[in-house]
């Protein structure tokens, strides 16, 4: 991870279009999360952003809320954004309770922790995160062993807007926030 400074500076001031989302990092988090600092400048495309997250993110999602946190927390690694890895980190630990299976993320090939159909789908998301994309058929059989074909798709959908995000957090520099530090338990 890099430890020097954006080569594109923050908003000091976040327009007044992203109160509500501002308003519940601020309840949840305790303070205004550094990505929203930079997607700021593009209010609307923030807002397509949250509502397509929010989805994904849905009660009703076709994949279980441990499931998408290690995806994304795993995407988040491969793309080495660092506010991505400390904030999916936490959210990883809060949704399967075990801070071993947060560190276990970046060995998922060799560690115990991970069971069969975690590993198919980390697979495939490591397959979807390179550039370009190569999924072999060993790891589409994977997938349609444990998954549905709605649930592929909705995975394909989440392991993108993560590299959406994690790619724009990256390439601008975004800092890690100190949510999760992955040797200790998380914060807030």
């Amino acid at each position: 991870m890099k430890n020097h400074q954006p080569w594109i500076p923050p908003l000091d001031d976040i327009p007044v279009s992203l109160s509500p989302i501002v308003h519940l990092q601020k309840k949840h988090y305790g303070e205004t999360l550094n990505p929203t600092r930079w997607w700021g400048r593009m209010p609307r495309l923030f807002w397509l952003v949250a509502l397509f997250v929010g989805w994904l993110e849905r009660r009703r999602a076709r994949l279980a809320p441990e499931l998408r946190a290690l995806l994304m927390t795993r995407v988040s690694q491969q793309c080495h954004c660092a506010f991505c890895i400390d904030a999916n980190s936490l959210r990883l630990a809060e949704r399967c309770n075990a801070l071993e299976k947060v560190q276990a993320v970046a060995q998922w090939q060799t560690s115990a922790l991970f069971s069969d159909e975690e590993r198919a789908a980390l697979a495939y998301a490591d397959a979807v995160t390179a550039t370009p994309p190569v999924v072999t058929d060993a790891q589409k059989a994977a997938l349609k062993q444990h998954y549905s074909d709605d649930a592929i798709a909705e995975m394909t959908a989440l392991i993108a807007f993560q590299n959406l995000s994690a790619r724009f957090n990256a390439a601008l520099d975004i800092p890690s926030q100190g949510l999760c530090d992955s040797q200790r338990a998380p914060h807030a």
